[in-house]
């Protein structure tokens, strides 16, 4: 049984930080793509940022320079620090696990993200 299950969601005011973490069972990051899309209300889900098997990173270019992936695979995790929040980065994000070998996304719950004075 896969879970991928995300932590650190909340409000913010505009330019604060949050960090957000996914912790999987059943699966293992260091042999999956995973990252974080994110779905704001009214909107389609949108990518965020992916770090690869070989642990390169790509974001989406309105996050460079302010969201950061990483994964720490001791702890099976993945996370995303955003920094310089605005309130158009409200939104439920979302981890996912891309298994190559299985072509298949597993995908966790979500956590909200709020950023308002």
């Amino acid at each position: 049984q896969v879970q991928l299950v995300e932590s650190g969601g909340g409000l913010v005011q505009p330019g604060g930080s949050l960090r957000l973490s996914c912790a999987a069972s059943g699966i293992r990051f260091s042999t999956s793509v995973a990252g974080w899309y994110r779905q704001a209300p009214g909107k389609q889900r949108e990518l965020v940022a992916t770090i690869t098997i070989g642990g390169n990173t790509n974001y989406v270019n309105s996050m460079k320079g302010r969201f950061t992936i990483s994964r720490d695979n001791a702890k099976n995790t993945v996370s995303l620090q955003m920094d310089s929040l605005k309130p158009e980065d409200t939104a439920v994000y979302y981890c996912y696990a891309y298994r190559p070998d299985l072509s298949f996304t597993y995908w966790g719950q979500g956590t909200q993200v709020t950023v308002s004075s």
